[in-house]
């Protein structure tokens, strides 16, 4: 079979991001245009915001990636687009122009959703490896800012389906890290500073009590699942890192620290730990313990429950340096292969959903010109 190239669009949340995928297995070009300077003085996504930098970056960041993968529209051979879920208006964005695009250039039009982009990064870099033989069951976690899910993954001829078997409840646990880090004033986003600061704090020093999940959740229809669903719960500790700062008296140093940082204009990582006192850095180190162990305990239970033979984990918290070595320690004293993507690809890419997109051109799976955003597409 001849190479197939495939041109990716992403806009679901707060990158404006385009690749050149071949066949589902070999990054041509993959450009980002990230806004955390947009965002960075609110602690968290805006979502008008993040629509208006999508329209202003999506033109440029794809003429971007086709001139570095040394093509031109034309030569593409379809065109890849997220579909959800994210933010109705970014996706609105995304979709819109990977339509118009299609349209003018009598193109194929794939939908993909953004759930497995995630999975389907770690694919992509396995097979660039030369590894084709991936053994089944195979689990998978995504879990990033907007998202904590687990899936069961088949491959069904050329595409993939999935299962899901535990979701959050209520935060996801990225969303954790980023309000957090926002309450304690370490800056946006929150996961990669808390990453830091967490390896100089005492990651024993506060107990924080696991989440008790006891009924299903009320947007479960339909009657309760044969085996056991392995679900999430962050804003509890969410909280609990708030009552700790109130009841601790922490709330004068977080405000200097607020103060001394914005003076710095944008401060480095090292600069945001130097302004932070012994007991915000035990916080913070047990603050992440406590979202790791309850990861990997949750995500490795389910393993055995289902009797998996391979675990991804994917998704912008699958950077996280902690998370990664918990899970390689604890998967390799149970004999489970695990497989991260890169950090590159670890938080959100186009090159993930060209790579998602190419079972779908084998198997002819086309969106029409009726395509729409769905801010809330469940992943099957």
């Amino acid at each position: 079979m001849s190479d197939v190239f495939i041109l990716g669009i992403e806009s679901s949340c707060d990158e404006t991001a385009a690749a050149v995928v071949r066949s589902g297995e070999q990054i041509i070009s993959s450009a980002v245009f990230s806004q955390i300077p947009t965002h960075q003085p609110y602690g968290g996504v805006v979502p008008e915001l993040a629509s208006r930098e999508h329209l202003r970056a999506i033109v440029p960041i794809v003429r971007e990636a086709l001139d570095h993968a040394g093509r031109t529209y034309d030569s593409v051979d379809a065109i890849a687009v997220t579909k959800g879920p994210g933010l109705a208006g970014s996706l609105l964005v995304g979709v819109s122009y990977a339509k118009a695009l299609a349209f003018a250039l009598d193109k194929p039009l794939i939908a993909v959703n953004h759930l497995e982009g995630h999975i389907h990064a770690v694919l992509l870099e396995e097979r660039q490896r030369g590894n084709h033989h991936l053994q089944f069951p195979l689990m998978t976690l995504v879990v990033s800012g907007g998202h904590t899910h687990l899936y069961l993954a088949r491959k069904n001829g050329e595409g993939w389906s999935y299962e899901n078997i535990g979701h959050t409840r209520d935060d996801a646990a990225g969303e954790a890290f980023d309000k957090v880090a926002k309450l304690l004033a370490l800056g946006y986003p929150g996961g990669p500073i808390i990453d830091k600061a967490a390896k100089v704090g005492d990651p024993y020093a506060v107990k924080f009590p696991p989440a008790q999940i006891k009924h299903r959740n009320r947007g479960d229809k339909g009657p309760a699942p044969e085996r056991p669903h392995f679900d999430f719960s962050y804003s509890g500790i969410k909280t609990a890192v708030l009552r700790y700062v109130e009841t601790h008296g922490m709330q004068a140093g977080i405000d200097q620290r607020r103060q001394a940082l914005a003076a710095l204009g944008k401060p480095t990582s090292e600069q945001v730990i130097s302004h932070c006192d012994r007991q915000t850095l035990d916080l913070v180190a047990s603050f992440q313990r406590a979202i790791v162990d309850d990861l990997v305990g949750k995500t490795l239970a389910a393993t055995r429950e289902y009797d998996i033979a391979t675990l991804f984990i994917s998704g912008g918290v699958a950077a996280n340096s902690e998370l990664r070595s918990t899970f390689q320690q604890r998967a390799a004293q149970e004999g489970l292969p695990v497989y991260f993507p890169s950090r590159p690809l670890s938080t959100d890419n186009a090159a993930m959903i060209a790579a998602a997109a190419y079972p779908k051109w084998l198997a002819k799976d086309f969106a029409g010109a009726d395509l729409s955003a769905e801010a809330s597409l469940p992943l099957r």
